[in-house]
């Protein structure tokens, strides 16, 4: 079909195409008249992805808005637990007009509460931002002051929920971490008393590193006064037996010694005199009698003294024996207590080991405990109201020019479609173009209209190509 066919078939048809478009505009106005009248009223939320956890201090999310994300809001949104709760802080639940609804479109079968949120969903509509962490929230009713109160009951139900999401966990953990905890410290105080037991019958403070070095270092100590005692006592006892021997009067102490050395001194003149007066007098003459008699006194003396100072390396032998003798049992006492330092901290370090474990664990279930307790008392979500919903003032449906404009062009598609479709079952030539593509023959002429002021147009082909043509012209009166 040409586009000139087709105009001409609206042309045709004009009547019945105004009589369907007229039908159709009438009657959605008239629809739309009748439809009782309903408001919207619409309110936005925002969520906030960068505001920080007031507990732990860290962002409760990052980065831009996902569509998931979003998309797990609005459904948190139209949620049936967010619609019961708006249903029973609107009140509908009690409202007796609902409930004798239910009754007769239920006859009374089923839940009245899935009934409910179905009807309630029906007039709630979502709607995220595209671009941005922005949700639309309207809420449709006959009422706009109703309208305007379930839409902001179901933001505020919405913002209720994300507390309960975020608080309820946080309770269970915190009921959790308080038994777990009263467990741990058993734990520990158990852990404690077997090291107490321990180490009261070992009788031993389990020592720290820090104890041992102390210990050890006197150890060391008490070890360095013995080599040296040893060796005084090694050159002590040698003198000793040096003197033993006779030969205290090479002995250093001896030798040194200034009243020795005054005896040696007189012992030494008194021998020169007396040689002097045995050349002059004779070995009988009573100087030299007096003289030998001094001598001898000496000597004596000086044996005596001699005798006294090797004594005393005797006693000095004796004196770093019995100091070597207690160094050593001080340096056995010691070894003996690092030992038993060394053996307590060995054997005590798996226990001390299971308290500190005890201790850390303790503690690290009191720090979450304690976490947990303030994450279920936070009364923050990370939604905030961006705009209330008000009454709206005009209705939102029925929207005459809108329906008009749709009916219109409604009706025009149906117009054309129906006299397309009557075209079809009642087909007729409309144009001199027509008559040669149905018979398949060249046109001759054209007669003019009965009545018309047209005149007869000549011939269009040779005389001799009309014979055939006039076999096929239709019966006398039919429209040609």
């Amino acid at each position: 079909m040409t586009l000139s066919q087709f105009l001409t078939i609206l042309r045709a048809r004009w009547a019945t195409i105004v009589v369907i478009l007229v039908l159709t505009v009438g009657l959605a106005t008239g629809v739309s008249m009748v439809l009782p009248k309903q408001y919207t009223a619409t309110a936005t939320v925002v969520v906030d992805q960068t505001r920080p956890d007031p507990v732990t201090g860290a962002a409760a999310f990052a980065g831009n808005p996902t569509p998931a994300f979003m998309s797990t809001q609005v459904d948190i949104l139209k949620s049936d637990r967010v619609t019961q709760m708006v249903a029973r802080k609107l009140g509908l639940g009690d409202d007796p007009g609902v409930r004798e609804r239910w009754t007769v479109e239920t006859d009374g079968k089923g839940s009245f509460e899935a009934w409910l949120v179905d009807k309630v969903q029906l007039s709630l509509d979502v709607k995220p931002s595209r671009d941005s962490n922005v949700i639309s929230l309207s809420y449709k009713d006959a009422d706009p002051d109703r309208a305007a109160r379930a839409a902001n009951q179901f933001i505020q139900s919405y913002l209720d929920l994300l507390v309960e999401l975020r608080v309820d966990p946080a309770k269970q953990y915190s009921g959790f971490f308080d038994s777990r905890a009263k467990e741990l410290r058993a734990n520990l105080e158990r852990a404690q008393s077997r090291l107490t037991a321990y180490q009261r019958e070992k009788g031993v403070v389990i020592a720290t590193d820090g104890q041992i070095d102390v210990e050890t270092a006197r150890l060391n100590e008490l070890s360095s006064q013995l080599v040296a005692l040893q060796a005084v006592a090694a050159e002590s006892s040698s003198r000793q037996m040096q003197a033993q021997a006779g030969a205290g009067d090479r002995l250093q102490e001896v030798l040194n010694n200034p009243a020795l050395a005054a005896l040696r001194g007189d012992l030494g003149k008194a021998e020169a005199k007396l040689q002097e007066l045995n050349s002059r007098l004779g070995e009988n003459h009573p100087q030299v009698v007096e003289a030998k008699a001094n001598i001898a006194t000496l000597r004596s003396q000086l044996n005596i003294e001699t005798r006294r100072v090797t004594g005393s390396v005797g006693v000095s032998n004796s004196i770093n024996r019995q100091r070597e003798a207690e160094i050593r049992a001080a340096l056995e006492t010691q070894r003996q207590r690092v030992l038993k330092l060394r053996t307590a901290r060995e054997e005590g370090s798996v226990l001390v080991r299971d308290v500190e474990a005890a201790q850390r664990a303790y503690e690290s279930v009191l720090q979450r405990q304690s976490q947990t307790n303030l994450e279920s008392q936070a009364t923050q979500s990370t939604a905030n109201v961006l705009t209330q919903a008000v009454a709206p003032y005009t209705p939102s449906s029925p929207n005459l020019l809108r329906n008009g404009i749709l009916a219109l062009v409604i009706g025009t598609i149906l117009a054309i479609a129906a006299a397309l479709v009557l075209e079809y079952v009642d087909r007729r030539v409309r144009t001199e173009d027509e008559v040669s593509d149905v018979l398949g023959l060249p046109l001759l002429g054209v007669l003019p209209k009965p009545g018309g002021k047209g005149r007869f147009a000549g011939p269009r082909v040779p005389l001799v190509s009309a014979t055939g043509m006039l076999r096929r012209l239709p019966a006398p009166g039919k429209e040609a």
